[in-house]
């Protein structure tokens, strides 16, 4: 059974993990939406964010179910946390403030 510093390491690895494929699918939305080939950026976004969660799962888990369990738990709670940073309007996220004081200017 793993210790408690190689759970908490696959915790926060899973967070990266869940942080680059949650950020990847909000950046793919936003270039996707506006291009003359959206169907591109989706399904090339889609084979690399998968393939990039994927390996790094098998990478972290090292074929330990609980090193893999706290890897996904680690990238289910990035969700909200890239979900609270990267919505439109006044929502105390830095990238959401940032875009509000851009169009000020």
């Amino acid at each position: 059974m793993p210790d408690a510093w190689n759970l908490m390491v696959a915790l926060a690895a899973g967070s990266v993990i869940g942080g680059i494929f949650f950020g990847g699918l909000w950046w793919t939305v936003r270039k996707g939406v506006s291009s003359e080939q959206p169907a591109l950026w989706f399904l090339g976004s889609l084979v690399l964010r998968a393939s990039m969660t994927l390996t790094g799962f098998s990478f972290v888990s090292r074929g330990n179910w609980q090193r893999l369990l706290m890897c996904l738990l680690g990238f289910l709670v990035a969700r909200p946390i890239v979900t609270r940073f990267t919505r439109p309007g006044d929502t105390g996220g830095p990238l959401s403030n940032a875009a509000s004081h851009a169009s000020e200017l």
